[in-house]
């Protein structure tokens, strides 16, 4: 008999304007709706690194207690010190290898591949725990224009083992369309933060999986 392929999940990320004073209910509303599998604290590459850590310490006691993990862009070093469940490696590329060693066997470590099949290809080598493909749509100038389309994430579902994650510009359309080829699906943040009511946003994007 053919086991069904399990359905994705989400993967949740932080708008980069995250303020722990008025985000963190909107984020115990979504983490009651049990769909969210995965939280990345992400600020971009503007704030210092006391905004990082004062974020993370709002963030960490929902999600541990919801047992959802969080994880922290870029920002490898405070994993340990703020007790994360580890980082997920993008603007940085900092080497994978290297990580494991530092962080441990236990610490996630994910990686942003890109559009590009061959680089993809060797973060999961080096060791990741999942590889995110993106963009699935192109959004403003920024970048090199690629875009992640659906044949390459129906090429990694069938020949990688490793998880792999669509993120960048993601819609309901393209969560339905995508959810028997990828294990984990990162909204829009502003499909999601945006919206009036949040909790209400991530469970139309968990029922897109379904």
């Amino acid at each position: 008999m053919t086991q069904e392929p399990e359905a994705a999940r989400l993967y949740i990320v932080t708008p980069a304007a995250f303020d722990p004073d008025t985000h963190v209910a909107e984020l115990q509303a979504m983490l009651s709706t049990g769909a969210v599998a995965c939280l990345r604290l992400d600020l971009g590459e503007g704030p210092d690194e006391a905004a990082w850590i004062r974020a993370a310490n709002h963030l960490l006691p929902p999600c541990h207690e919801a047992d959802v993990p969080l994880v922290i862009a870029e920002h490898h070093r405070l994993v340990g010190a703020l007790g994360l469940d580890g980082v997920h490696i993008g603007r940085s590329r900092a080497p994978i290898r290297d990580l494991r060693k530092t962080l441990g066997r236990d610490a996630i470590i994910g990686a942003f591949g890109g559009a590009e099949r061959h680089r993809a290809m060797s973060l999961a080598e080096a060791g990741a725990d999942y590889v995110s493909l993106g963009p699935v749509r192109v959004q403003g100038a920024l970048g090199d224009g690629a875009a992640a389309d659906d044949a390459l994430f129906q090429w990694w579902s069938e020949m990688i083992e490793t998880p792999v994650v669509a993120e960048g510009g993601v819609t309901l359309d393209d969560a339905r369309r995508l959810a028997a080829i990828t294990d984990f699906v990162v909204p829009d943040p502003t499909l999601v933060w945006g919206q009036p009511d949040p909790a209400a946003a991530v469970s139309a994007f968990a029922e897109a999986l379904r």
